[in-house]
């Protein structure tokens, strides 16, 4: 047997170990210093922006599509293997657009949607007045309607991963740190560059013998490639969001989309409850940030702009998280770490671990050579 030990068990080292559970010959072991989706996970939306994304070529929109792509399949085959209900709003994404903003990119991603096969549609406003008219337009001028994007759970979609993985012979140990990795030097030919080998890690719950490592630990990732010496510079950036419960629901005309506009997403949840977000508040100095009360008075502003109905909206809870955020670099990091031959980094994906979590997975296997 091939054992690889995964480390960090938010949606990005669940979905490796789903993608790896159906591979013969692996002993897959996933470690988390926490219980999984607690960390940016935890706090993450869901919107899966693929479609819509302004990108038009390069890995990180294939990341995006094949996100989009596997979760239309994983999500009713997770519900089959485990029983449990995983929120997934398949009525696409619309995104407003306020005066003063440029149409004609639009337009033309429009055009080259349609030109791969995907659907994208321009509204403008008595359309939106039409067909939304929850909505408040007094500085918006169109929209643009992706029916192919989606939103899911973050927490339910983990909980998922995690509990079909394990069906499937993964074994999973949570509350667990990392005390120690065990590494020795692989000797090429002269004309090639000597290798360490991480051979075995040392945990709080006992030794585990390592074929591949694999770093999926978020900002725990910095740490961790530290001890190797080869630290990754990963970046906290915060992000706070609200769910919030109307006294009565919309009128709405059409299946609720979700809606973003100046960076602000209003997720449908069930009934008369949205989640509302998210805040970027980047750290001062070298210090994590600290919630911004004043920063989420502001997003929730932004949503009653969007949805005037949100003014009479009762607070459920409000909640934050560290989202990864490379320095000096794209997101996300997705290779070999320097240096080594077993260790694979799936990290720092800053906004989007949940939408690009299915690719990355799909690559981890790769490179570990069963792709």
């Amino acid at each position: 047997m091939t054992n690889v030990v995964i480390v960090g068990c938010g949606v990005v080292g669940a979905a490796i170990a789903y993608e790896l559970s159906d591979v013969e010959g692996l002993a897959v072991t996933v470690i988390d210093r926490q219980q999984p989706a607690q960390a940016a996970t935890g706090a993450a939306l869901g919107v899966l922006m693929a479609v819509i994304s302004q990108k038009t070529k390069g890995n990180n929109l294939r990341m995006r599509l094949t996100g989009i792509e596997r979760y239309n399949a994983w999500i009713p085959a997770l519900e089959a293997i485990t029983g449990q209900t995983i929120l997934f709003n398949k009525h696409g994404l619309l995104r407003l657009c306020f005066e003063g903003e440029p149409l004609e990119r639009w337009h033309k991603l429009v055009e080259i949607r349609r030109s791969k096969g995907f659907q994208l549609e321009m509204l403008d406003r008595a359309q939106l007045a039409a067909n939304y008219p929850q909505l408040g337009l007094e500085r918006v001028t169109a929209a643009v309607y992706s029916p192919d994007d989606r939103q899911v759970d973050p927490t339910a979609l983990t909980q998922a991963l995690v509990a079909a993985a394990a069906q499937k012979g993964v074994t999973f140990q949570f509350d667990t740190n990392v005390e120690g990795v065990e590494c020795c030097d692989r000797s090429h030919s002269l004309s090639e560059t000597a290798l360490q080998l991480c051979q075995q890690i040392q945990t709080t719950k006992g030794t585990l013998p390592t074929d591949w490592l694999v770093m999926a630990a978020g900002l725990g990732s910095t740490p961790l490639t530290a001890t190797l010496q080869q630290p990754v510079d990963l970046r906290p950036v915060l992000g706070q969001a609200i769910h919030v419960r109307l006294p009565y629901p919309l009128k709405t005309l059409q299946p609720q989309p979700v809606i973003t506009g100046e960076d602000v997403h209003v997720v449908p949840l069930s009934g008369e409850d949205y989640w509302i977000g998210a805040t970027v508040e980047f750290p001062t100095g070298t210090l994590a940030s600290t919630p911004d009360a004043i920063a989420l008075e502001a997003v929730m502003q932004q949503a009653i702009a969007l949805c005037p109905a949100f003014s009479e909206a009762a607070i459920i809870r409000a909640w934050s998280g560290l989202r990864p955020r490379p320095e000096g670099r794209p997101a996300p990091i997705v290779e070999h770490l320097s240096g080594y031959g077993n260790v694979l980094l799936a990290t720092g994906h800053y906004r989007n671990g949940v939408l690009l979590a299915p690719a990355t997975a799909e690559k981890i296997r790769q490179l570990i050579g069963v792709g």
